[in-house]
């Protein structure tokens, strides 16, 4: 009578053997039993491996060599180099409804700024109540976000509308300064906007996500100019890039009302050319990181940082 007993508690995948051992002699069913608890220790090592297989092949651990999902499909083939160390980027994504509003309150920011005043307009306009704004738990920088995220949208489209089809044969830094010049234009019509966004952005709450899209951009203007960096200058590069937008951008708030950028457009050609980085890899990993160090310095004082 032991053996039933025994056999009653023997996990569940052996439970078509129980029926044929239970109609087997005493013997048989004894030697049948040890058979099966064999077998669940054998079931159950093998599941200890699959486990300890699954956590040794974590995605955290792999060295992430795909395209970035920032870049155009013009520049698909290019493969962005990342360290294995590179930490991801702080998320900001928005619901139906949020980006709804918010794209209804892009066409007044020209007038009321990047303010509670433009959001509330925008969820009137697309018909919501204007207790709607408390789905931006960010308020005003989730409008600043929600700015720079299209405008990089709207500058890849540019790109794949031909933007730099008469450049076909120009080197990478000509396109570069062409990209950056779109975009600057972009922001023309909330030039006058654009230091209170400034301001707000350099909030210490707020810098993490706005080097995200700073380096977003940079990110996305060196694969659509065609840069295959796949080396310690991928990142001096973005960075020499984002500390050119930054600039620029305060140069921009400085021009006269209606002025065709003329001294944005000149200093972005100048810093261009005086960035080697662009072009010619740094030598020595004190020079490489001495130049990044002071070009991360530069675009925090471009943003009004205190360092």
């Amino acid at each position: 009578m032991a053996h039933p007993m025994l056999l009653s508690r023997s996990p569940s995948f052996l439970a078509p053997s129980r029926r044929c051992l239970l109609s087997l002699p005493t013997s048989s069913a004894s030697a049948s039993a040890s058979l099966g608890a064999s077998q669940s220790r054998r079931h159950l090592h093998l599941l200890r491996q699959s486990k300890t297989l699954q956590t040794n092949s974590s995605p955290r651990q792999q060295t992430r060599l795909v395209p970035s999902s920032s870049s155009s499909s013009s520049s698909s083939s290019i493969r962005p180099y990342h360290s294995q160390h590179h930490p991801d980027p702080p998320v900001h994504e928005y619901t139906n409804s949020q980006t709804t509003i918010l794209s209804a309150a892009l066409r007044h920011i020209p007038q009321h700024g990047f303010t509670r005043d433009a959001l509330t307009l925008g969820a009137r306009d697309a018909g919501f109540l204007d207790v709607s704004v408390q789905l931006f738990p960010r308020a005003e920088f989730d409008l600043i976000l929600f700015w720079l995220a299209s405008r990089r949208g709207l500058l890849r489209a540019s790109v794949h509308d031909g933007l730099l089809e008469q450049y076909a044969g120009a080197s990478v830094e000509q396109k570069i300064k062409v990209l950056l010049m779109e975009r600057l234009r972009m922001n023309v019509d909330v030039r006058h906007q654009w230091q209170d966004a400034l301001a707000l952005m350099s909030l210490p709450s707020n810098v993490p996500l706005s080097l995200s899209e700073l380096h977003a951009l940079s990110d996305d203007i060196l694969n659509l100019a065609g840069d295959t960096s796949v080396d310690t200058t991928w990142y001096t590069k973005r960075l020499s890039v984002s500390a050119i937008f930054a600039s620029a951008e305060v140069v921009m708030t400085r021009e006269a009302p209606g002025s065709s950028l003329a001294d944005t457009e000149a200093f972005v050609d100048r810093r261009v050319e005086d960035v080697k980085a662009l072009g010619d890899k740094l030598s020595g990993v004190k020079q490489c990181l001495g130049f990044m160090g002071s070009t991360a310095v530069g675009v925090g004082r471009s943003w009004g940082l205190k360092i």
